[in-house]
């Protein structure tokens, strides 16, 4: 039956199943079976315990934790060796059952916190698992791995018919991160005012007329010419920037790139609402301001 694992587990990586999932390794807990070849009275079954060690029926205690199952077999056939037990053992260590631990998804999901698993899950399903993404959410995830704390990479895709056999897999002891998305904001006298998530699997960011083209365009009231960019500083502050969003629509004026953050203010043609307007209100509005996804 293990020979038969073996060559199964070979086939899977000849096949290239797990180029795209980490390794498993050993966490506390585990079941395992160790099989010394040709000693048969050395195989063995039991668990690791809660600070990583595994009982050896001969050879003592090894610190198994971290380690792949191939490093654990190489670990076990070492001590054999250097305690002189064996001088050219080949040791299989095999998985009865994996422990049941916590996967961490934090950020931008309905119910974040951790959920116990006890085996690899994509993280197509961990995701889910949590109620599924916010409104806010950034469709990049990070996996934060256990062991070692390496960052995989996912972008999740907005379409339902997408593939997801590349989703990346998650272990017991992971951190799944879903942070927000970038949000800048058009407000004034425009068709749909709001927030607008710059989500994509690109690096570009969104640009004063793609904001203006998500928020429906202008209306026949509007006065572009005299719109206004308002960033946040670091220490708390606004810089109010004049944009001349007609004269960047006919190429007169470069595009620019907005930032997390940054309000478009449209105002209005007639002078009682543009005058009335001020910094505090345009800021206080944008808080309140419905989020708006790409479709």
């Amino acid at each position: 039956m293990i020979v038969r694992r073996l060559f199964l587990f070979l086939g899977l990586i000849s096949s290239g199943a797990f180029a795209q999932q980490a390794i498993p390794v050993i966490v506390p807990g585990d079941l395992l079976h160790v099989q010394v070849f040709d000693t048969p009275v050395m195989d063995e079954t039991a668990r690791v315990n809660d600070d990583g060690y595994f009982p050896l029926l001969i050879g003592g205690t090894i610190q198994l934790q971290s380690l792949t199952y191939d490093q654990a077999a190489r670990a076990i056939e070492d001590r054999l060796i250097q305690q002189q037990i064996m001088y050219s053992p080949h040791v299989l260590v095999t998985s009865v059952e994996h422990a049941a631990q916590n996967v961490t998804v934090i950020g931008q999901v309905m119910r974040p916190g951790p959920f116990t698993i006890d085996t690899e899950r994509s993280v197509v399903d961990a995701i889910a698992g949590c109620g599924g993404l916010t409104d806010v959410a950034d469709r990049n995830i990070i996996i934060q791995r256990h062991n070692g704390g390496a960052e995989v990479k996912y972008y999740l895709p907005n379409d339902d018919k997408a593939p997801l056999a590349d989703a990346p897999m998650v272990y017991p002891g992971d951190r799944v991160i879903v942070p927000r998305a970038p949000v800048s904001y058009v407000l004034g006298d425009v068709f749909k005012p709001g927030g607008y998530l710059t989500i994509g699997n690109d690096t570009d960011k969104m640009t004063v007329l793609e904001a203006v083209a998500q928020a429906g365009g202008t209306q026949p009231s509007a006065v572009p010419n005299n719109a206004k960019l308002i960033r946040k500083n670091t220490d708390g502050s606004y810089t109010v920037v004049k944009l001349s969003v007609s004269d960047m629509q006919k190429g007169k004026k470069p595009d620019m790139a907005l930032q997390e953050g940054d309000i478009v203010y449209i105002p209005f043609s007639y002078v009682r609402n543009a005058l009335s307007t001020g910094i505090a209100g345009i800021v206080a509005a944008a808080t309140a301001a419905t989020i708006y996804t790409q479709q």
